[in-house]
């Protein structure tokens, strides 16, 4: 059992826990994700790493609530135990001195965007760190992220913390010093991505994004986390998460996210309904 040792709410509907896992921990690399189930009925839930404690044996994730199986993981308390929790999956990031990097995390993705942070700039590179979200409450993380970084700056579509506006208007302004960026890393909701993808294509700036379709096994086995990349069909478990952000197609992506909508806005509202008669 993969207990959780240490329970932490980020903001209202998003929480972070540090969960006991020393195999995976051991072996664990920025950019890698795990799979990790609630009980024995629960779907298998695909979640980036966030970070990694190889003394301690844990493996930090971070989860917000959009649905059934979410709700149930931000429930969990320390000393509770996840029945899965297999990892590390995935490709690793790639480090290297790129010179300045410019690492983006749009609402929850800023927790996965954080080892990539720390680990470019461990390789020697200038790391500016671009954090996005819809507004002041709901932004994380921003003390974890100053540690990794020479600079941060900061975004909310309604202006209530830092440059009102996205995260490409963040880039925008940090072009707008003279800064020469070497290359792009961007982890948020698929929208985002994509806006930055569009945004950074024409500059010619190296863009990557990881993405986190619907994984049913994690193995390559099932495809459902099949991606078009280039015109080819890639498998975001096996081959990414990590893809090259102008190669990507998003709006395949997007559409193909959505396919258990229906299903899911049923089963979360039974078990919302479940949790207002135990006063929850």
């Amino acid at each position: 059992m993969y207990k959780v040792v240490k329970r932490r709410q980020l903001a209202d509907i998003i929480t972070l826990l540090e969960v006991e896992a020393p195999e995976v921990a051991k072996k664990a690399q920025p950019g890698e994700f795990v799979i990790v189930r609630q009980n024995e009925e629960s779907e298998r839930i695909p979640l980036t790493i966030m970070d990694f404690n190889r003394d301690k044996g844990t493996i930090t994730i971070v989860i917000q609530e959009v649905g059934y199986s979410s709700n149930l993981i931000t429930r969990m308390q320390e000393g509770d135990s996840f029945v899965t929790f297999v990892g590390p999956l995935g490709q690793a990031t790639e480090m290297e001195n790129y010179g300045t990097v410019l690492c983006i995390g749009g609402g929850v993705g800023i927790a996965p965007i954080h080892p990539i942070a720390r680990g470019l700039k461990e390789a020697g590179n200038k790391v500016i760190s671009i954090l996005g979200a819809r507004c002041k409450d709901l932004l994380i993380l921003e003390d974890e992220m100053r540690a990794v970084s020479d600079e941060v700056v900061i975004t909310t579509d309604d202006g209530t913390y830092g440059m009102k506006g996205f995260v490409t208007h963040g880039i925008q302004s940090v072009l707008d010093q003279g800064i020469k960026v070497d290359a792009i890393w961007a982890i948020g909701p698929v929208v985002m991505m994509k806006s930055v993808a569009n945004f950074t294509r024409p500059l010619g700036i190296k863009t990557i994004v990881s993405m986190n379709p619907v994984m049913v096994d994690g193995t390559g086995m099932c495809g459902a986390c099949r991606l078009d990349v280039g015109g080819e069909t890639k498998f975001a478990c096996v081959d990414g998460p990590e893809f090259d952000g102008h190669k990507v197609d998003f709006d395949l992506a997007m559409k193909r996210s959505a396919f258990f909508k229906n299903e899911e806005t049923v089963a979360y509202s039974k078990v919302k309904c479940q949790c207002a008669k135990e006063g929850k």
